[in-house]
Order: structure tokens, then C-alpha cells, then sequence
């Protein structure tokens, strides 16, 4: 496979020293599958399955790369002895079958614990408990089946103590009380944060295209606006919750705000031009492998059998103390925030890749 800019899979495997890619095949079953291993220096590889009907495999192959070296800079900063992983089910959710997600588990399996999977994007417990009849390496599984449940709840706490970091950052008082906070996606992770918001007494925006979503929150203290006006509001704090690439140089042309804050994957249209723009523009950005490692602290906590929610909070709750290091460290050396949480990331394993020679 040779993508649109003629760089061929070993190409994209160089660029960021990706360790693996699998490619999974079930022509009867229709299972298409990448899993994508970066980095395996701190622990086994970690990430979620998620299942997208992307509209070419050049697609599906750019995301299970960004995806993955995502979760190893995540685990490393989170200060987990893990790597990261990530996999992609490609094609429409009607392909999904038990039989389907066993075929799937199967390929897991072969890479005996290399690779440890949990729930992402349009899979379901079902499916990850599907998962589990086959192979061990799952994670993120229901506490009647000995897990710890809904990571989404570690997920949103750690996105309310970053936005908190944040706005100490900025006015020296970590109080969001009559903050301006407009949360994009109000589903599993971006319902609590408005819960957290409201009870602290923010003023909450909320904007989804799913509109069940908006449903289930509309009883709630928040004024629904609808995503084409996201833009038309001043914000202390932007807060993308859904699907990643939402922050681009077009968006942020428009968008009026001090801090982004949010949950969603690789919110960054790209590495360089959107942190250096964001930069220019006096953004404060929280780099969202920090901000959004509760769902993975969560699963790292079930992998070393550590089933233990308490443990869980306390670890997501340093993501504040790590916030602010990661604004230290941007202002010390001059660079974005985006670049210096990277660099604290490499830096760790690079220090444990050493100690392993």
C-alpha cells in the first residue's frame, strides 16, 4: 500500500519509530483490521479498538499511526509502565457480529500481550466482552465481569482538574465559577464534564450533532447552541469532547477563546502549525494525551490487577500537578505546549530505553 503522498507503510512507520503494523483479514466475515504498536519501551502497548467506516484504507492506516504514538506519549506522561497501542475496525458497524469480534480477538491474541485493547469508538461492551471469550488482553471490562467499569468516569474527572490547572495558569485561581466553558460532544466522557461544570458553578455551552445527546442534558443548567454557531460566543475555556481535528487554522480564525481543554483524540489539525498559531493567538492549549488519561489510567489499573477506583481518581487527579509542569516547561524553553508535554513524553522513555541497553 503506497498513500496519496507516495510514502509507502514503511515510510509512515519511520517518521515516529513506529515499533509494528498488523494488518487483520477475514474475507468471509468482512473484518478488515490495522493494529498499530509505537512504542513497547515502558510496558506493553495500550489503546482502544475503535470501528469507523473511513473513506479509504490511507485513512484508517494515518489514524491508527497518530492514534498509537498518542498513547505512548499519553502513558508516559500519565507515569504508567506502559506503551502504546491503538487498533482500527474498518467499515460500517453493521459488519459486527460475534463472530466478527472473535475473528478480531484472535489476531489480538497472536501477539500474546504485546497489544491490550479496550472500548473506543463505536464498539460496545458487548463487543469487548466478546473480546474476553478469546483472549485475555482486554481492558475497560463491566465490574460484574472483574474490571472497573466506565473509564468515561476517570476520562471527564481528568479533563476538569486540567481545565482547572488552566485557568490557574492564566488568573492564578483555579475557581471555573462564572467561567464561560463550551463543551463540543455531550456524550459519555463530555456529559460528566458538564456535570462537574455545573457544580462548580460555570456557565455551560454545550453543542453535539448527535441530538439524543442533547436530549438526555437538556434538563440541565446549560444553553444548547447549535454547532454552526460554536463561534459566535467569547469563551475562557473550549472544551472539544467528540471526534479529533476540530482545532484547524480555519477554525482558528473564528473561534474566540483563552484555553482549550477537551477530550477528544489528536484535536490538533496538525503537530506545528496549529500549536505555533494557537501560540501567536495566546490560546492556552492542554495537550489532550495529557488532559484525557483518565480512561487510560483507568485500564492500566485493570491490567495489573489493581481493581482499585480510588487509586484510579487519585492517579487521573495528578494530571493537574502535570499541567501545569507541562505550561512550565513550554515557558521556560520558548516552545508550545504541544511540543513541550511531547518532549517530556520522549524524554521518559528515552531515559528507560537507555536503562534497558
Amino acid at each position: 500500500m503506497i498513500n496519496k503522498e507516495n510514502k509507502t507503510i514503511f515510510d509512515k512507520l519511520l517518521i515516529h519509530d513506529h515499533e509494528e503494523l498488523i494488518f487483520c483479514n477475514d474475507k468471509k466475515l468482512g473484518l478488515k483490521a490495522i493494529i498499530g504498536i509505537h512504542d513497547t519501551t515502558l510496558g506493553p502497548s495500550m489503546g482502544g479498538t475503535r470501528m469507523w467506516n473511513y473513506a479509504t484504507e490511507n485513512d484508517a492506516l494515518k489514524d491508527v499511526i497518530n492514534l498509537s504514538r498518542a498513547m505512548s506519549y499519553k502513558s508516559s506522561l500519565a507515569g504508567l509502565n506502559a506503551g502504546g497501542g491503538k487498533a482500527v475496525l474498518i467499515g460500517d458497524i453493521k459488519l459486527k457480529s460475534k463472530k466478527y469480534i472473535e475473528r478480531y480477538a484472535s489476531f489480538i491474541n497472536n501477539l500474546g500481550g504485546k497489544y491490550w485493547t479496550a472500548q473506543d469508538v463505536n464498539m460496545t461492551t458487548q463487543d469487548i466482552l466478546w473480546i474476553k471469550n478469546v483472549c485475555p488482553y482486554v481492558v475497560g471490562l463491566p465490574k460484574e465481569y472483574g474490571g472497573l467499569g466506565d473509564s468515561a468516569i476517570a476520562t471527564a474527572y481528568g479533563i476538569y482538574v486540567g481545565m482547572k490547572a488552566s485557568i490557574y495558569q492564566i488568573t492564578g485561581n483555579n475557581s471555573l465559577e462564572n467561567k464561560k466553558v463550551c463543551v463540543q460532544g455531550v456524550g459519555k466522557v463530555g456529559g460528566k464534564v458538564v456535570d462537574y461544570l455545573i457544580k462548580e458553578g460555570a456557565k455551560v455551552y454545550v453543542t453535539d450533532i448527535n441530538n439524543k445527546n442533547l436530549d438526555n442534558i437538556a434538563s440541565k443548567n446549560v444553553q444548547i447552541i447549535e454547532t454552526d454557531d460554536i463561534f459566535d460566543v467569547n469563551y475562557d475555556i473550549f472544551s472539544p469532547c467528540a471526534l479529533g481535528g476540530v482545532i484547524s487554522m480555519d477554525n482558528l480564525k473564528k473561534l474566540n477563546c483563552k484555553i482549550i481543554a477537551g477530550a477528544a483524540n489528536n484535536q490538533l489539525e496538525d503537530d506545528i502549525n496549529v500549536p505555533n498559531e494557537l501560540l501567536k493567538k495566546d490560546i492556552l492549549y492542554l495537550p489532550d494525551f495529557l488532559i484525557n488519561a483518565g480512561g487510560i489510567i483507568s485500564c492500566y489499573h485493570e491490567q495489573i490487577n489493581q481493581i482499585d477506583l480510588e487509586k484510579v481518581m487519585q492517579m487521573t487527579e495528578t494530571i493537574y500537578d502535570k499541567a501545569i509542569d507541562v505550561f512550565k516547561y513550554a515557558n521556560e524553553n520558548k516552545i508550545t505546549t504541544h511540543s513541550a508535554a511531547m518532549q517530556i513524553a520522549v524524554k521518559r522513555i528515552e531515559r528507560n530505553k537507555k536503562k534497558s541497553n
